[in-house]
């Protein structure tokens, strides 16, 4: 089994189909790592915020996500203006960040207004799935389904699903 990998995200997932889908790719990554899901309260938001309302918005997200984060983590942020990777990039990426001693690696998935610039500065990857705006929940299922096509282009395995 490959290190252990954690994802932290913000905000909470009530619907079922979504909750399915992340169900489906935790039971096929379970045979290659040991994955813990959490999620922290979102903020509430309104669509009219100030700059300053907004980094105290993102602040206090970042407070939650920090209580998750451990010194030896390589945290992966997803970032919109991170780096875009092909799944084979990808998989190397995963296959160099595996290898570079970290404890765990934990994704961190934020809000509807990303994430707070502390977060992204701890991360090892800030990492972009392109420049489309996607719902929360389908990030948290991309997230997993990458990281389950990662591994298995990584260990030479077909993958078709």
């Amino acid at each position: 089994m490959d290190l252990r990998v954690a994802v932290v995200a913000v905000g909470k997932i009530r619907e079922k189909f979504w909750l399915e889908a992340l169900r489906e790719y935790e039971k096929r990554l379970s045979a290659y790592v040991d994955l813990e899901m959490m999620e922290v309260p979102d903020e509430p938001d309104r669509d009219e915020m100030s700059p300053g309302e907004v980094e105290a918005l993102l602040s206090r997200e970042a407070d939650r996500i920090e209580r998750w984060l451990r010194p030896r983590d390589g945290v992966i942020a997803l970032d919109i203006d991170g780096e875009v990777l092909s799944s084979e990039a990808w998989s190397e990426r995963y296959d160099r960040l595996c290898a570079a001693g970290y404890g765990r690696l934990v994704f961190v998935v934020g809000g509807s207004r990303g994430l707070h610039p502390r977060i992204k500065r701890r991360a090892a990857l800030r990492w972009s799935f392109g420049p489309i705006t996607l719902p929360h929940a389908l990030a948290r299922v991309v997230l997993l389904e990458q990281l389950y096509r990662g591994i298995r282009i990584l260990r030479g395995e077909p993958y078709h699903k």
